[in-house]
Formats: C-alpha cells, structure tokens, sequence
C-alpha cells in the first residue's frame, strides 16, 4: 500500500472505520438478526466493512450510523373531536 509522506496509517482510514471492530456474528446480535443479514449489507456495499486478512469485520462505527440511519421519528398528531 502507498501512502503519502508524514501521514500514519491510522490518518489514512476513513472516520467509520476506526475504533472496534465486530466480527459479523457479533453484529448480527447487535441487530437481533441472523448472520446473513449483516452478510448481505456486506454483500450489497451497504455497510462499511474492512478485511483483516481473509475475514470481515464491520467498525462499531458503522454499525452504529446504519441503525442511525434507519431510525423513523414518530409524529405527534393530536386528535380532537370537532363539535358537531
């Protein structure tokens, strides 16, 4: 790999892919899901995923912006009865 002169490897990874890396067993738990599930994210590009060698981990990090990205805001609707 070649990277540019006075940076660190660690300056070169993008921000989603520092800090702790789960093994895609330990994020389908985090998911409640079976393996697959996080498999296919990974299988799509829809997730952030790194190789270490011959396996995959997926940064907490992303994990964490997935279900961020997924989260539905409920809406408030106050119900009156008109008078008739």
């Amino acid at each position: 790999m070649t990277r540019k002169s006075g940076q660190e490897p660690a300056a070169l990874l993008p921000e989603l892919a520092r800090g702790r890396l789960l093994t895609v067993q330990q994020a389908a738990e985090r998911l409640n899901t079976s393996v697959r599930f996080p498999r296919r994210l990974i299988e799509e590009r829809r997730i952030t995923f790194v190789h270490v060698g011959r396996n995959v981990r997926i940064p907490e990090a992303a994990l964490e912006a997935f279900i961020a990205a997924g989260v539905v805001q409920a809406i408030n609707v106050s119900r009156r009865r008109s008078a008739v």
